[in-house]
């Protein structure tokens, strides 16, 4: 690794199906983030259902298993700390057959889109929504992904 390349670290908490490599996860990251990934680190935490239940309903206020969460480092943390991503196969998996996606192609957006949030770009208010999701969609399709959002309205995604 040279010391402008994002550093990721993964902990699998959960077993279930298959998951990307370390390294696919790292290039999706590192194309969202551009040159505010260099020399930076972030973390990404895979998670059951039960878990991303239980932090989406503490941070969120959802009662509900969801995709993908991101978690900015505070102001505390040291300069070269981007955050945490948390991610739930469970939800991204039925997320993907629901919206006829391929799996390896929801967990980009999902990496893509989780690693926004930690820079700052945002889908809540209506005004910023459409900034994210060209984001989203010019760094995919650099990726060789399609357009996650196709037709659909932004907001598809939690985080």
């Amino acid at each position: 690794m040279t010391d402008d390349a994002l550093h990721l670290d993964v902990t699998v908490a959960t077993r279930k199906g298959a998951l990307p490599s370390r390294k696919a996860l790292q290039n999706w990251a590192q194309a969202a983030l551009g040159r505010m990934g260099r020399g930076r680190e972030l973390s990404v935490r895979i998670v059951g259902a039960r878990e991303s239940r239980s932090l989406n309903r503490r941070y969120r206020g959802h009662n509900t298993a969801t995709n993908v969460l991101s978690f900015p480092a505070s102001q505390c943390s040291a300069a070269h700390t981007l955050g945490d991503l948390v991610i739930c196969p469970d939800v991204l998996r039925s997320e993907a057959r629901a919206q006829g996606k391929t799996l390896r192609a929801h967990w980009a957006h999902l990496v893509v889109h989780g690693s926004l949030h930690l820079v700052g770009y945002d889908h809540i208010d209506a005004a910023d929504a459409p900034r994210m999701e060209r984001r989203e969609i010019r760094v995919l399709r650099k990726l060789g992904f399609g357009n996650p959002y196709g037709r659909a309205t932004v907001n598809r995604v939690e985080s």
